[in-house]
């Protein structure tokens, strides 16, 4: 069975998708970027501050899908700075801690992403 589900914890999409489909065990966000859920504006500051508000959202919205970080199975980054790659890793680095089972990761560069966006993230999870 495929569910689609949503959290009042995420932005609001703001086209026809759904922000995390549920497929048996799988679940799967669709691509997040930095945006504040009461204003829907990107979180200024470049990408170290959009990977951390990309995890912030994340985290919030666990809970609504009885997830946690420990389900965590992979993560994807997309960016349109490598440059600032040592911020992004270090939002990363805050709340994936080195005492956990470490998710697989992905990283790739694009050349743009939504609202111009620096950081885009989906994240796959089993439970």
């Amino acid at each position: 069975m495929i569910e689609s589900l949503s959290s009042k914890n995420l932005p609001a999409p703001r086209f026809r998708y759904s922000p995390l489909v549920k497929a048996g065990p799988f679940y799967k966000t669709a691509g997040m970027i930095a945006l504040d859920k009461d204003t829907g504006q990107l979180e200024p500051g470049g990408a170290g501050a959009e990977t951390a508000k990309i995890l912030k959202n994340l985290l919030d919205a666990l809970p609504d899908f009885d997830l946690s970080l420990d389900d965590l199975v992979s993560a994807t980054i997309y960016t349109t700075s490598f440059d600032q790659f040592p911020e992004i890793n270090k939002s990363w680095e805050a709340v994936i801690s080195a005492d956990m089972r470490l998710p697989a990761r992905t990283a790739i560069g694009v050349n743009a992403l939504p609202l111009n966006a620096a950081v885009e993230m989906e994240f796959w999870f089993y439970k």
